[in-house]
């Protein structure tokens, strides 16, 4: 791939970091869910977040078979339907797999805008799901979710590639 000027050359992705940052994430979702806000609308998706982030980066390591197993670990979590998470997250990889060529093309701040869709989407879905099959529509915060996963996105975009950034063996002859 043809790399824009200016940008550095990344180490390779070490797949135990990929999956432990996908276990972080799950397990920091689980904490909020149950911490100050509860399961509040409005609360971003962490996990979201870290598997649209590692479907762009690394289709071939976390594909829709992980997103499928991550939403139904978040469904028996949240005691919610079970499938809900489960096809929201598999749409979202989906989605993030058809678009990961495109998208790393832009800057991480257009990334963001590019991924605001994807997660609006996942939410709807969610919406839709819960609200068939008998429940409350949660409020309008929902709305704010997407944003705010939206936000994030360049913040995990620093700290999901730090550890490819670093020099494997700096010399100050070599240009690379």
């Amino acid at each position: 791939m043809i790399m824009r000027p200016g940008q550095q050359l990344l180490l390779p992705a070490n797949p135990l970091f990929i999956w432990f940052s996908l276990l972080l994430s799950m397990v920091l979702n689980m904490v909020q869910n149950m911490g100050l806000w509860g399961r509040a609308a409005w609360v971003p998706d962490i996990l979201a977040i870290t598997l649209v982030f590692w479907t762009v980066h690394q289709p071939l390591r976390i594909s829709i078979g992980a997103a499928f197993i991550f939403g139904l670990m978040m469904d028996v979590h949240q005691s919610s339907l079970l499938g809900q998470n489960a096809l929201a997250y598999v749409f979202l990889s989906f989605l993030a797999i058809a678009i990961h060529r495109r998208l790393l093309w832009f800057p991480v701040p257009s990334q963001a805008l590019q991924v605001f869709p994807l997660f609006a989407l996942a939410h709807g879905i969610q919406i839709v799901l819960r609200m068939l099959s008998g429940g409350d529509f949660p409020g309008w915060s929902i709305f704010i979710a997407p944003v705010l996963e939206s936000l994030l996105w360049p913040v995990a975009s620093i700290l999901l590639l730090s550890p490819q950034r670093r020099a494997p063996d700096p010399d100050a002859h070599r240009p690379l």
